[in-house]
């Protein structure tokens, strides 16, 4: 198993497969890399794709200090250095979203093509979940709170027929430390001030019935980024990328292949 060792002495596992342009994946907080099992394919075969579990997740150290999203884009650098990788594209979905902003905006050397889906800029500026979803992620009765983050992630139609497992739920082998490092780290994001130093094409995408990340952050990031093109998928929540796989695997792909010319 390969890893990566950050300045700081942090270990992070790493995974590449498939051939052709590198593209790096980042997946939602609380998740390690197999948050991307489900679609990886579509991206393997066009692509070298890179993933890594972030520091507290899956096969990467779990040390109990502050995490940030901007410290999380340092440690993307630290698996690319350790692949020789001079630039990449970059996809980030949810909090690799907020990650992959912070990569594009203090490395923009390194980040080729720009991918941010059903993210936010974060800060007073990004459009918070509102009471009602916060209420039913935190109700004492955990059952019910695991099936109301499922129908936030998927339709009712998709969750009949698809039993699971569900790789976008969290990484059950986190400790509880890092879990709540992983939501400070996502609640703190805020890049409003740098999305206009990214120089990337960027392409904006969303779940129109996304209210776990309202898809109203959509707009709001694609007004932000110079000459960025925002796509909404209508009918997709927050996991648009795997209910909707048939639509959005083909955007991304087509829109990273016509960023490079």
């Amino acid at each position: 198993m390969p890893f990566a060792m950050t300045t700081g002495g942090v270990k992070l596992s790493y995974q590449v497969r498939g051939s052709g342009p590198a593209l790096v994946l980042l997946q939602g907080q609380a998740n390690d890399h197999r948050w991307w099992d489900p679609v990886r394919d579509d991206f393997d075969r066009a692509h070298r794709t890179i993933t890594f579990d972030y520091r507290g997740t899956g096969d990467s150290d779990k040390p109990d200090e502050p995490y940030t999203t901007r410290g999380f884009a340092e440690d993307v650098l630290a698996v690319l250095d350790e692949l020789g990788v001079a630039r990449a594209d970059v996809y980030g979905t949810s909090m690799g979203g907020r990650v992959a902003q912070w990569l594009a905006a203090d490395h923009p050397v390194r980040v080729g093509a720009l991918v941010l889906g059903c993210t936010s800029p974060g800060g007073v500026h990004g459009l918070e979940r509102g009471p009602d979803v916060r209420r039913a992620l935190a109700q004492p009765d955990r059952a019910a709170a695991g099936r109301a983050l499922l129908e936030l992630m998927y339709t009712p139609g998709w969750l009949a027929t698809h039993p699971g497992p569900y790789r976008t739920v969290g990484d059950p082998s986190m400790p509880a430390h890092a879990r709540r490092r992983h939501l400070a780290a996502s609640a703190g994001h805020d890049a409003w001030a740098v999305l206009p130093a990214i120089a990337a094409p960027t392409l904006v995408v969303h779940g129109a019935d996304d209210v776990f990340n309202p898809a109203a952050n959509a707009p709001l990031l694609a007004g932000r980024v110079p000459g960025a093109e925002l796509r909404l998928i209508e009918g997709a929540r927050h996991a648009y990328f795997e209910e909707f796989r048939e639509v959005a695997s083909p955007l991304v792909l087509e829109f990273l292949a016509r960023s490079r010319g």
